[in-house]
């Protein structure tokens, strides 16, 4: 305590000089609009960055977060727009059980796209509703099909297999074929089966046409970067540049088709006739 005594005795003088500035200063502030202006600004600009750090730092090690609630809302979306034969104004969750179709979020955790037959790995399964035979999707395009689950995980075959074959379309013409891979540019297809009279032009966007009970109508595929005339001269083979980077993984949507089993079960009756 004598200590403490001792510290002000020594120093009254300069501790009284500098309350007096404090004083100073703050009826100058108080007195001039001016002064308490650049007072407030300036402590408003430290606060700001003080908070945009904090919420930048926080941003970071949220993202994860953040991107799974960005696809949940994707995925509402998604529902919506494949889901024409709804009355959507009963829509309120995200599946609905009487959906034509059902998107569900996912995760590619392992992607092979160096072999002759590729496949993904995904970190949803059987608790999540997935089953053999139904289409993972990414914003910009066809990925693959699922075909092994597990409880908590699910393999896809990747449209980067040498037996992956997707029913898709010319959007401009709806001119139909097969999307296949002949092993060579994970980042090129070729879609063959397309009869010489389609108006087959560099540019043409490439969709799935809605033929198969895998994926609905009007996914995008890519781009037709060159075409030509098979041997036969009757079809036309043509380059299509893939709009999914398939050496990527990431967030992607897994479809699913809730009138493919009576669809199948109609065509299996009309085939056996």
């Amino acid at each position: 305590m004598q200590k403490i005594i001792n510290f002000f005795v020594f120093y009254k003088n300069a501790l009284l000089t500098v309350l007096l500035l404090i004083l100073s200063v703050f009826f100058t502030i108080q007195s001039h609009s001016y002064h308490t202006n650049k007072v407030v600004n300036s402590a408003n600009i430290v606060s700001g960055n003080l908070y945009k750090t904090k919420s930048e730092i926080i941003s970071y090690f949220n993202l994860r977060e953040q991107n799974l609630k960005l696809l949940e809302e994707n995925v509402y979306l998604k529902n919506i727009v494949y889901n024409t034969l709804e009355d959507l104004s009963k829509r309120d969750t995200l599946q609905i059980e009487s959906s034509y179709f059902v998107i569900r979020p996912a995760e590619i955790i392992n992607n092979s796209y160096q072999r002759t037959n590729n496949h993904l790995t995904l970190n949803v399964g059987s608790k999540d509703g997935i089953k053999p035979q139904m289409g993972v999707i990414s914003e910009n395009g066809v990925i693959g099909i699922i075909d092994q689950v597990s409880t908590n995980f699910s393999t896809a075959m990747s449209v980067l297999h040498s037996k992956s074959s997707i029913s898709i379309m010319l959007k401009k013409s709806g001119h139909f074929g097969s999307l296949i891979w002949d092993g060579k540019d994970p980042g090129r297809m070729q879609f063959v089966d397309v009869g010489r009279l389609a108006p087959v032009q560099v540019g043409d966007t490439v969709v799935t046409d809605g033929r198969s009970t895998i994926f609905p109508k009007n996914i995008n595929i890519g781009t037709v970067s060159s075409f030509k005339l098979d041997q036969s001269e009757n079809f036309f083979i043509i380059q299509v540049d893939l709009f999914h980077d398939m050496t990527h993984s990431g967030y992607v949507y897994v479809v699913e088709n809730l009138m493919a089993e009576e669809i199948i079960n109609l065509e299996n009756t009309v085939v056996s006739e």
